[in-house]
């Protein structure tokens, strides 16, 4: 009994310390923990999941072949894609939108494209006041 109980006070006491040594390095000795979020914006990281870009090749054509296997591994189902034909009859998206209200992020999209025409950016600022703002279609994925 009076051990588990000199147990239990010794394994408070490891805990405050831990605690108050956290307190005494972020408040007196001046290292802080958080950002000043407006004025300093963190820098992403290399593998981070961010903003949909849609790519060119080098001649400025849309990479995009209209596969649709973006759409289809998609957990959310948040991509939306129609596709038709050119006079070469090479099979391009026609409408490609994505609804950045409902996608999830998980890069599955990105992975799942075989000519590597999507892309997952480092932005991370992406909210809005209305929902519209959040539909990116293919003009706004091609510029952005």
């Amino acid at each position: 009994m009076v051990g588990s109980v000199i147990k239990a006070i010794w394994a408070l006491i490891c805990g405050l310390r831990e605690t108050l040594g956290y307190f005494f390095e972020t408040t007196i000795f001046g290292k802080p923990i958080t950002q000043r979020y407006p004025e300093e914006r963190r820098e992403p990281y290399p593998r981070f999941h961010g903003l949909h870009k849609l790519l060119r090749d080098d001649n400025g054509k849309e990479k995009c072949v209209a596969c649709c296997l973006c759409a289809k591994v998609c957990p959310s189902q948040c991509i939306t894609i129609e596709t038709a034909e050119n006079e070469n009859h090479e099979k391009y998206a026609k409408l490609y939108e994505i609804d950045s209200s409902r996608c999830i992020f998980c890069g599955y999209c990105v992975e799942a494209c075989p000519v590597g025409a999507l892309l997952m950016t480092g932005e991370y600022e992406l909210a809005d006041y209305t929902r519209e703002s959040l539909m990116y279609n293919k003009e706004r994925l091609l510029r952005e």
